[in-house]
């Protein structure tokens, strides 16, 4: 159903393998743990600049926040009008909500993906999804891009003395298929294997939440922000504890690999991100500064009055029009001269 997922991931991972392969050896555990984990990092690096992009839009927001609730405030009975202001707000500002959501959606169908590949190179499971194969029938199986030999390398490599496709919870019958292919795991090598794995995984999904709240400014944080951060830097750390026991060794790899590739992102991308939205946020606001004197100049010089003329300023005289105040008084040379003479 998912194939068009599940070949991709195949993919990335059978081309790592073959490369740390070469170096390390088919059936060598290390070569197969590099291989998970350098697909974490091909996904994290195609995603990179749509993170960066996640980031700018979160700065944005923040910044956007006291304007974005003046406009819930005036507009709130008008949602039309609410809407329409506040996509024009994001639009002037070059805020794109829906481009800061796209790493953690396309993550969510690889680690799907992931999980799914690991858990078809063992399929004598008779659980949800399982094929109910005999340990032979696997072993000569293909995996989607792999082939019966890489299947083979795959049930054979060890990390530590224990195959990465396990987890503490994994049926004794599942383990029990390892049994031609270097020996049945046990519960107590596969633990402790997989609980530093948990701790180190819980550990980093905290320090990396606690460092993403910590760029975070509290005074421009929503509500809903603040209890995000809250979830992050508890309750999915403490995730790692509690469902640990029952994920892939392979899984707990990726698990560390994408924390390990979220502090360098944090600290390197994401600062220069952050620096240079914080100059650009300086330079718009000192063009604004600029523009506010030349336009309230301007305003005032349309709403001017005009100047009244000076008291006292001599007037042109124009000779054959009458001063102001000639018409209608009489002249006492003129009124003598138009009576009748006796």
């Amino acid at each position: 159903m998912l194939d068009f997922v599940y070949y991709p991931v195949s993919a990335v991972l059978w081309f790592w393998h073959k490369i740390f392969g070469s170096v390390l050896g088919a059936d060598s555990g290390f070569a197969w743990a590099l291989s998970v984990m350098f697909l974490v990092f091909t996904l994290r690096l195609l995603l990179l600049r749509p993170a960066i992009g996640q980031v700018r839009t979160t700065r944005r927001m923040q910044r956007l926040r006291p304007q974005l609730d003046a406009l819930k405030k005036h507009y709130g009975d008008d949602r039309q009008r609410l809407a329409l202001e506040t996509q024009k707000l994001r639009k002037e500002h070059d805020v794109n909500i829906l481009g800061g959501c796209l790493p953690p959606l396309v993550q969510i169908p690889v680690f799907l993906g992931l999980y799914h590949v690991l858990r078809s190179f063992n399929r004598t499971g008779t659980g949800l999804g399982q094929l109910g194969m005999t340990a032979e029938e696997n072993a000569n199986t293909p995996n989607y891009v792999f082939s019966v030999a890489d299947v083979q390398s795959f049930l054979d490599a060890r990390l530590f003395g224990v195959p990465i496709s396990v987890a503490i919870r994994t049926p004794e019958t599942v383990l029990e298929s390892f049994g031609a292919h270097g020996g049945v795991p046990t519960v107590g090598n596969i633990a402790a294997v997989a609980v530093p794995l948990m701790v180190i995984a819980s550990l980093a999904t905290h320090f990396n939440a606690r460092a993403a709240a910590a760029r975070q400014n509290p005074e421009l944080a929503s509500p809903a922000t603040v209890v995000l951060h809250r979830i992050s830097m508890w309750v999915f750390p403490l995730g790692a504890l509690v469902f640990g026991p029952v994920l892939m060794i392979a899984v707990l790899l990726y698990w560390v690999s994408n924390n390990l590739w979220t502090y360098a992102q944090q600290h390197l991308v994401y600062a220069r991100v952050e620096r240079e939205e914080d100059e650009r946020h300086r330079r718009r606001e000192e063009h604004r500064a600029q523009q506010a004197p030349e336009h309230s100049e301007q305003q005032a010089g349309r709403h001017r009055a005009p100047e009244p003329e000076e008291h006292g300023a001599e007037q042109p005289e124009v000779h054959g029009a009458e001063r102001p105040g000639d018409h209608g008084a009489e002249r006492p040379g003129r009124h003598r001269a138009e009576q009748p003479e006796e």
